[in-house]
């Protein structure tokens, strides 16, 4: 016959039932990750782009905080075209933290060893108040529109 297991009262069971438990000292109240849903990150962030002559429109929507930092800088990393200028369509971010204003940096870095600049341009709303309060503008070119943006990409190139 095989040895026989013996059930031991978990610390949850022994505990009055007016205490709340302590998650420090029972480990079965604790959930697998296996348990605890992931969220949709590519719910939270909608990223698109267009080539142009010689610059990549890089257009992103919806949150960049620290959870979608990393798709973002990924993505850009991936679409950027060595030798482009960038220009980021803030048109439809509703929400950016100073993760994301990193990637907007790092991009500007990387472009500005190229040769190049990145734009930004259409911020609205708390993206917008989050490039005013840390003077981006002083940094990157702000523009109100994508449009505009494009026109000074490209006035910028004929004059070189």
């Amino acid at each position: 016959m095989g040895a026989s297991r013996q059930h031991e009262p978990s610390p949850r069971s022994a505990r009055p039932s007016d205490a709340s438990p302590d998650l420090t000292q029972s480990p079965d109240l604790i959930p697998s990750p296996d348990l605890i849903p992931s969220p949709d990150l590519t719910q939270s962030l909608d990223l698109t782009h267009q080539y142009l002559p010689g610059m990549s429109v890089i257009a992103i929507g919806g949150e960049v905080d620290r959870s979608t930092t990393a798709l973002l800088a990924g993505y850009v990393e991936r679409v950027r075209r060595p030798g482009d200028h960038v220009v980021f369509d803030l048109a439809e971010l509703r929400f950016m933290d100073s993760s994301g204003l990193h990637v907007l940096l790092i991009s500007a870095r990387q472009a500005a060893a190229d040769g190049v600049r990145v734009h930004l341009a259409a911020a609205q709303g708390a993206p917008a108040r989050l490039l005013q309060i840390t003077d981006v503008g002083a940094y990157l070119p702000m523009h109100p529109t994508v449009e505009q943006a494009i026109t000074a990409v490209l006035t910028a190139t004929r004059t070189r």
